[in-house]
């Protein structure tokens, strides 16, 4: 058994067990990879994949428990390689953050600028998505770390710690007769074309969920991912917008009003989610920090070893 045997097995799963994708990946034949995982399915004794003729299929029930025990022990491999770089060059290497629009164009900045301050030898990264896809980037070791809202607590194979907390805000023209109301309410709201984030973004859900309680059904106008293109499409005047507080600048959204609503949608926490088991180099932990500074080093391990308490907001 050698470590290339685990990583065909591994790269066939990841390519839908296409073997000549497989051996792309990884840089060598497709004849290789099949021989050499037929030759660990003969020394383990057992079928890792069905097949169908020469071609594979999915995984045999053994198989499944195979495919576990190599991603940790790869993820063990990785976590080594890891350790030597570290100690090699404690202030220098690569960073990957995966993390949604919202996060990298309002929160992230000031928090990147100081890291890169601390560690300008490091190759700072950002990757963005949604966060199911940015979670996934990180189970599959594309990132180091994602940062979102509470939609990615419950990924199975990430930890997950709190990092701060916010709330939507109701986005109007100065004019607008919502700015005079002395409290918003969701029948209000509903009486105007909306604009607001995609299903996957920022809360949503919460959004839904609200007037769902209350038997309402809005009339969305427009979904985005980018609370710019929700802003301008209220300064067009074509509806009003629901946006994280986060994304409105006082200063650059002097055309717009906005009104707390955090009473009507509820309060949302971003997240910093990272791969069970993964080892963190140290400036992920100062990186982490940074960002919620509620969050030390010993708080984070405490919860990669998973015997943290259930710590929130």
């Amino acid at each position: 058994m050698n470590l290339h045997q685990l990583r065909f097995v591994r790269e066939a799963v990841r390519q839908n067990y296409n073997l000549t994708d497989a051996a792309k990946a990884l840089f060598t034949s497709q004849p290789g990879v099949s021989k050499a995982i037929i030759e660990l399915e003969e020394e383990l004794g057992v079928d890792i994949f069905t097949r169908h003729g020469k071609r594979i299929r999915g995984l045999t029930e053994p198989g499944r428990l195979v495919l576990h025990s190599v991603e940790l022990i790869m993820q063990e491999i990785d976590s080594l390689k890891r350790i030597g770089k570290e100690y090699a060059a404690q202030d220098s290497g690569s960073f990957t953050i995966a993390t949604t629009h919202t996060q990298a164009r309002y929160m992230l900045p000031k928090v990147v600028q100081a890291f890169m301050q601390r560690f300008p030898k490091v190759r700072l990264s950002l990757l963005q998505g949604n966060p199911r896809q940015i979670a996934d980037m990180v189970k599959n070791d594309q990132a180091d770390l994602a940062i979102a809202t509470e939609s990615i607590a419950a990924v199975d194979g990430l930890i997950t710690l709190p990092c701060y907390q916010w709330e939507h805000v109701l986005v109007l023209p100065p004019e607008h007769p919502l700015t005079k109301s002395k409290a918003i309410s969701l029948e209000e709201i509903a009486g105007y074309p909306l604009i607001t984030y995609d299903a996957a973004f920022a809360g949503r859900s919460k959004i839904d969920h609200a007037f769902e309680l209350r038997n309402l059904k809005p009339d969305v106008l427009l979904e985005a991912i980018d609370a710019d293109v929700i802003k301008t499409y209220v300064e067009l005047g074509m509806g009003i917008g629901i946006i994280a507080g986060m994304a409105f600048d006082h200063d650059r959204d002097r055309n717009l009003r906005a009104i707390p609503v955090g009473h009507l949608f509820g309060m949302n926490v971003s997240r910093v989610a990272v791969k069970q088991g993964a080892y963190l180099r140290s400036y992920i932990y100062t990186f982490i920090e940074l960002l919620a500074p509620t969050l030390n080093r010993k708080m984070v391990e405490s919860a990669m070893r998973g015997t943290s308490e259930n710590y929130e907001l």
